[in-house]
């Protein structure tokens, strides 16, 4: 991948002038770090949303803040509108390049497997990233799991099976389950499925429901009554 940069400016305005920063198609963020002060500061949001296809959550940026030299970053996390899917917020995590961290990595499901090609199994996905510890330099976007070890129903592909790049270290259990293939359904299951729901007549329901009311005000009645008037000697 090519290096990837960004510029930022620094930001003074906090709190709700933040909505007039978006109305002007920019973007509020904030960079932290390991024994770093937090800086608040304002990204143009198509440039940014751009770079954010590219990098995601794993890849270095350099990011330079007004006229100052480009650190690199992880983009740590976004928040977007529930709307329109714009994003609103950005993390920036910045790293330091002798100091390992973690990092969630995707996984790349690649090749075919037999148990779902020849007898027509479902293949299952258990996992979707795994954790990993390594230097910023050795961080990779994706790591692919060849699935044409999933021979038959009872094979089951585990953390500990995937082969890791190099500088990378396993921070999930080994014998977390990655992927598996389910066996089809049978010809009784999907008839099960098929069959159409009871119908229930909800004008029965409801008569049901105010004879009940009824019932339940008689009675409520006849107890008060009861306890008004005078015992009998």
């Amino acid at each position: 991948m090519n290096d990837l940069k960004l510029t930022a400016q620094p930001r003074a305005e906090l709190g709700k002038i933040v909505d007039k920063i978006r109305r002007n198609r920019m973007v509020p963020a904030v960079v932290y770090g390991h024994n770093l002060p937090s800086r608040s500061l304002t990204l143009d949001a198509g440039i940014f949303t751009a770079i954010y296809k590219q990098a995601g959550s794993t890849s270095l940026v350099d990011l330079s803040v007004a006229d100052a030299a480009p650190v690199k970053v992880l983009i740590h996390s976004i928040q977007r509108h529930p709307t329109t899917g714009d994003i609103t917020h950005a993390d920036f995590y910045q790293v330091k390049m002798s100091e390992k961290l973690e990092a969630d990595i995707d996984l790349n499901f690649i090749g075919e497997s037999a148990a779902v090609k020849e007898q027509g199994g479902i293949f299952v996905r258990t996992m979707d990233k795994i954790k990993v510890s390594c230097l910023p330099a050795d961080l990779v976007s994706a790591i692919d799991v060849d699935i044409s070890t999933l021979k038959t129903f009872d094979d089951r592909i585990h953390v500990g099976d995937i082969t890791l790049p190099n500088g990378l270290t396993l921070v999930e259990k080994p014998d977390e389950v990655v992927a598996s293939v389910a066996a089809p359904r049978s010809e009784a299951e999907l008839e099960s499925l098929s069959e159409k729901p009871v119908a229930v007549d909800v004008a029965n329901v409801e008569v049901v429901k105010k004879e009940r009311a009824v019932d339940d005000e008689t009675a409520e009645a006849a107890a008060d009554q009861a306890k008004s008037s005078p015992p009998n000697k």
